[in-house]
């Protein structure tokens, strides 16, 4: 019991640093995609660009949606691929 406890108190601990950990891709990712959309389905959605994904053999193309601002006046800011020493980083799109 001790040792099931013990096991999963570290792992719990482990989650973040888990969800923070990067992956870095040698290559680099393919251009944006456009993607043509109509009008906001309500009143103050806003568009959140699609962008591309690492699965871990190839970028794959998470397609963009409407979305409900967090709070009035928030901003997206979108999912961008950052060039550093080791590769490329994918950077989550967040609400400011």
């Amino acid at each position: 019991m001790k040792k099931t406890a013990l096991s999963l108190l570290l792992a719990f601990c482990l989650l973040p640093a888990a969800a923070m950990a990067q992956v870095y891709v040698a290559i680099a990712p393919p251009a944006p995609i456009v993607e043509v959309h109509e009008h906001p389905p309500h009143p103050g959605w806003l568009w959140i660009d699609g962008y591309h994904r690492w699965d871990g053999h190839r970028y794959i193309w998470v397609h963009g949606r409407w979305a409900h601002p967090p709070h009035p006046g928030a901003v997206w800011v979108a999912h961008r691929w950052e060039h550093r020493d080791r590769g490329w980083v994918m950077v989550e799109g967040h609400w400011q």
